[in-house]
């Protein structure tokens, strides 16, 4: 304990070493530690670069929706064409085939008979 003592004293007993220790250790504070410290601020600037790529993808999908809603209103034929892409609307002497391109197995009827039991 006394070799602790006199380091300690040794230590501290140059001169301007207590503001030297206060500087480092507001620089380890301010640096690593809080909600503050650069590590959170640099974590910051790049959740504000991923937002900014957001907002620039999504003004781009504002911007090819606006055009398709001022086609729309310009031609009737792109309304028309709409609905009968999405909508299987179709004109009164036509008829409307749906092609799927779903792997879907056949019904597989029960290997029992039912109507037996």
């Amino acid at each position: 304990m006394k070799k602790i003592k006199d380091m300690m004293k040794t230590f501290f007993g140059i001169p301007y070493m207590k503001y030297i220790v206060v500087l480092v250790v507001g620089f380890v504070v301010i640096g690593f530690v809080g909600s503050n410290s650069v590590l959170a601020h640099l974590g910051n600037r790049q959740r504000i670069s991923e937002l900014n790529e957001e907002i620039e993808h999504y003004e781009r999908e504002y911007a090819r929706y606006q055009s398709r809603i001022h086609q729309l209103n310009a031609d009737p034929k792109a309304m028309e064409e709409i609905a009968r892409e999405r909508y299987f609307m179709k004109h009164a002497d036509e008829d409307i085939f749906v092609l799927s391109d779903d792997d879907r197995t056949p019904f597989n009827s029960p290997t029992t008979d039912e109507t037996a039991q």
